[in-house]
């Protein structure tokens, strides 16, 4: 094996037990960690220095994306000047191994002067922060990736994976769903694919609409003009059948002369459609699954209202 890759397994595996001992660890106060921070009626306070305050906004961006609204305050920042940023009515959550941090040390007199509680991370369970805190998720007392045991290295994974958890579990007391999610990543893949309604991207018409006593040379016409799909509805106005280039393949197949055929001879009943409230991820999953190109999007009382392509949604980043 390659000294190297040797080199990262060791590194990852270290890694790993100090998540999996973190987790053990935690049993016993993570429940009161995400009572308090699930209660307060301000924001969340994050604070860490050196590797941690790097660890800390990474968990603030977290936290705040899925629903938590939390923000980073560095503590040295906070002790000239930015404390006013601290509110009644907030939470602080503090990242420090040692938990004797000299500029940790000076922020928690301002924490028990406002109230704020304090959930810690820190491995140290007699240190200042410890005695501190209000909650205390204690990290492992193992050696660091780092040959040399010195820089901060699986205590900060450590970190960072138990304020994922916290997170994910604030997430789920919040019953925050993957629509909430995408309010706050509206630019992104995950906005366009869950905040993309049918309705966004359907084509509203002229709608290749026919009766099914139209001859089929009429129904290929309308078909050429509207992307390769036509259909027919009843006397009420109700989708009855769809007829796609796909059909008329198959059929030219099975028959010499097709033009002799009227529409409604060759309509597929029944055929799947949407809706302009569905999500267009659902819908595109929907035509990719059968392997058709579009989808008639129909009312609650099976009305045509527009045709979804396929094409349309993939270039819109729908997928």
């Amino acid at each position: 094996m390659d000294d190297l890759y040797r080199e990262a397994l060791r590194v990852l595996e270290i890694e790993a037990s100090w998540i999996r001992e973190a987790g053990a660890l935690a049993s016993g106060s993570f429940a009161g960690a995400v009572s308090i921070l699930a209660e307060t009626r301000g924001k969340i306070v994050i604070c860490g220095m050196g590797k941690s305050g790097h660890v800390g906004r990474k968990i603030a961006a977290t936290m705040t994306s899925t629903g938590s609204p939390a923000y980073f305050l560095h503590p040295s920042e906070g002790i000239h000047g930015d404390l006013g940023l601290l509110q009644k009515g907030d939470a602080a959550l503090v990242l420090s191994k040692s938990g004797e941090t000299e500029e940790i040390a000076l922020l928690l007199p301002c924490f028990e002067r406002l109230g704020i509680p304090v959930v810690a991370i820190t491995g140290s369970g007699d240190s200042l922060l410890s005695r501190a805190a209000d909650v205390v998720l204690p990290l492992p007392d193992m050696k660091e990736a780092c040959p040399h045991d010195l820089a901060p290295t699986a205590s900060t994974t450590a970190m960072m994976a138990l304020g994922d958890a916290l997170a994910m579990a604030l997430l789920n007391m919040r019953n925050f769903s993957p629509e909430d999610f995408a309010q706050f990543h509206p630019g992104g893949m995950l906005g366009r694919k869950l905040l993309t309604r049918v309705s966004d991207l359907m084509d509203p018409g002229p709608l290749p609409v026919m009766e099914e006593s139209a001859p089929l040379s009429e129904a290929i016409a309308a078909m050429t003009a509207h992307r390769g799909v036509c259909f027919a509805t009843d006397a009420a106005g109700r989708l009855s059948g769809i007829f796609v280039y796909g059909d008329l393949g198959r059929l030219m197949k099975s028959r010499t002369n097709v033009l002799d055929l009227k529409l409604g001879d060759v309509l597929i009943r029944d055929p799947i459609t949407c809706t302009s409230a569905e999500l267009a991820s659902v819908a595109t999953a929907r035509m990719e699954e059968r392997g058709i190109t579009s989808l008639v999007v129909t009312d609650h009382d099976r009305l045509p209202v527009g045709i979804l392509y396929l094409h349309d949604c993939l270039q819109a980043g729908v997928k």
